[in-house]
């Protein structure tokens, strides 16, 4: 069977992968087999989500009507539900359902409606509470297709620490990265000497280690110290896979959905209050605002450096009439120029205007010229592909270092 499950956490606690792995040990107790763990990461842009728009997915052999007694059990337990925004939902079916609705789900919007639909058209169990919109994320894990995926093993803390500042080595996680990168990512930030892996808000996890493959994540994972941990999780998952991004045009965006955007720079790029930076784009008559956030650190000095007639492909998600940069490609670099007065060959001086419209003449022997002179700026930038650092990655977003991205 397919066990999913969604929205259990709150900006105060919990996270639902530590009630999946939870839910995971409780299912072995119980007898049943738990053939992976599934992290299934959804649209980034739902307003309602609490951090990361995080389902989970057991792949389980046992039976079925036990299994959903425990996850629901489970999720009483241990679900946030005195927060308003808490609305869980649990999925038991017998088989994978259409992928089609993950696909919507992780690039897209999908309401509740069409999550019952699809379950009680496979005579699935499953229970929601409150508005139920847990469903909806619960459905699309147990739909979910992983063409592409990585792996993430979670560390949990023990409970008596919940709530307390996290004790992590710094230095083991730098030493983690640098034996492990590229095979694993955003342990830390090396460029801006931030820890990345450890998070800072209330919920149980102590850190989360993503990478390639279970061997290279679970490699890192051994490297690192910290206080005593409690249950440790490996999930398979979507993250770092770009499985969110639609191919667009300009003029053709709809607000909250994430793109792959082709365009010519028509602007210089503009650093505005706060240090954001934005620049203008166009693809034919459409044009659309691209924004570097200041969280995006030195990948705004890229942005800086464009010039108009670049042309280039804007990844991210667009809100509000811009598109919010997690990755660009810089296509092809225009070669802009400037120009200036002519030298005067006699004198050796540089010439002055006569006039507008009348050319250049020397002040000291009046030689005249109508031709300036026209000179080709030098760039130090080439083209290529280039990203936000990890600190401001998305969890779906893929890493240049696994490779260039599907255009």
């Amino acid at each position: 069977m397919l066990i999913g499950i969604d929205d259990t956490d709150s900006p105060q606690g919990m996270c639902t992968t530590y009630l999946g792995a939870v839910l995971a040990r409780r299912l072995i107790h119980a007898h049943m087999q738990v053939k992976q763990a599934r992290l299934v990461r959804l649209n980034p842009n739902v307003t309602w989500k609490t951090r990361g728009n995080a389902a989970i997915a057991l792949d389980v052999d046992g039976d079925a009507g036990r299994a959903f007694e425990i996850a629901c059990a489970t999720v009483e337990e241990l679900s946030d539900l005195s927060c308003e925004n808490t609305n869980p939902g649990v999925v038991v079916a017998d088989s994978r359902f259409d992928p089609a609705f993950y696909y919507k789900a992780v690039t897209d919007f999908c309401d509740i409606t069409e999550a019952v639909t699809i379950l009680d058209a496979a005579g699935a169990r499953y229970r929601g509470w409150k508005n139920r919109r847990g469903l909806i994320g619960a459905t699309a894990a147990v739909a979910s297709e992983l063409k592409d995926r990585t792996s993430e093993i979670l560390v949990y803390r023990q409970q008596e620490r919940w709530g307390t500042p996290r004790d992590v080595d710094r230095d083991s996680l730098f030493a983690a990265e640098s034996a492990t990168f590229p095979h694993t990512w955003d342990t830390v930030d090396v460029a801006n000497d931030v820890v990345v892996c450890v998070p800072h808000t209330p919920d149980p996890v102590l850190f989360g280690i993503r990478g390639e493959s279970p061997a290279w994540v679970m490699a890192a994972r051994q490297m690192i110290m910290s206080e005593p941990h409690g249950i440790e999780q490996l999930y398979v998952t979507n993250q770092g896979t770009d499985a969110h991004l639609l191919p667009g045009k300009t003029g053709l965006l709809d607000d909250m959905l994430s793109y792959r955007v082709p365009g010519v720079v028509t602007s210089v790029p503009k650093t505005g209050e706060g240090g954001h930076v934005s620049f203008i784009m166009k693809d034919g008559d459409f044009p659309v605002r691209c924004m570097a956030y200041e969280p995006t650190k030195n990948f705004r000095q890229i942005i800086r450096q464009l010039v108009p007639g670049d042309e280039v492909i804007a990844v991210g998600s667009f809100k509000k009439g811009s598109i919010n940069l997690e990755k660009i490609r810089i296509v092809s670099l225009a070669r802009p120029t400037i120009t200036r007065p002519p030298f005067c060959t006699a004198c050796n001086k540089r010439m002055t205007s006569d006039g507008k419209g009348k050319g250049w003449k020397c002040k000291r022997c009046e030689a005249r010229a109508v031709v300036p002179e026209v000179q080709e700026m030098s760039r130090t930038l080439k083209p290529g592909w280039y990203e936000v650092p990890p600190t401001a990655r998305r969890h779906l977003a893929k890493p240049l270092c696994r490779g260039e991205p599907e255009l």
